[in-house]
């Protein structure tokens, strides 16, 4: 690996890089970080760090920094914000759970023969204002939805032949900016659905807190 190589792509995260230009603190910063990963994984030794991490503090070009960080493996990417234009979930048994940063696509196909499917948005990264849900629900299976005040969920072109779709709103929104309307469509054969808020601890109950 050549020092031009290292650096633009792993110390200072900016391509392109030539090996003379002047670097930055946050570049020194980001690359005494790695170094110190590096001696947390036993990479490095604690005399290797102290040397190398006064050597970052003093670099001044690019090439400098990528003298240090040569040996050492790339840091982990970034996870992708981007989104979806469709996801698809098939699921036959157990259980699916889409929580935490997840990306909210603008379409999914969610078809559930047995099983249950959870998206909890609370903490979704909503990069549009229109999720479109087609779903095909038999019996046994449940698709729940965890919405937070600005989320609006309609369900006028959901066909129910057998089962229940329910939803529960929060107590007062009225004030929230929509932030993302979610249209359900496609037939429930047997399942349910249900969309509700997320539940509170127990300690956020009795203090009389919601859980957003």
């Amino acid at each position: 690996m050549t020092d031009e190589q290292s650096l633009s792509g792993d110390a200072t995260g900016h391509p392109g890089s030539t090996p003379d230009m002047r670097v930055s603190h946050a570049d020194r910063d980001q690359v005494v970080d790695i170094l110190r990963d590096a001696a947390g994984d036993g990479r490095i030794t604690a005399e290797e760090l102290d040397e190398r991490v006064e050597a970052a503090l003093t670099a001044r070009t690019v090439k400098d920094l990528a003298a240090l960080t040569a040996d050492l493996p790339a840091p982990p990417a970034e996870p992708s914000t981007q989104s979806k234009d469709l996801i698809k979930i098939d699921q036959r048994l157990g259980t699916v759970e889409r929580t935490g940063p997840w990306v909210v696509p603008r379409r999914m196909e969610i078809r559930i023969t047995a099983g249950d499917v959870k998206l909890d948005f609370t903490e979704a990264v909503i990069n549009h204002d229109q999720l479109t849900i087609d779903v095909d629900l038999g019996i046994g299976a449940d698709l729940l939805l965890v919405t937070k005040p600005g989320i609006l969920v309609n369900a006028d072109d959901l066909t129910v032949r057998l089962g229940d779709f329910k939803i529960r709103q929060f107590r007062d929104e009225s004030n929230a900016p929509v932030v993302l309307r979610v249209e359900v469509t496609g037939r429930i054969r047997g399942g349910d659905i249900a969309v509700r808020p997320p539940r509170r601890t127990l300690g956020q109950w009795m203090r009389g807190e919601s859980a957003i």
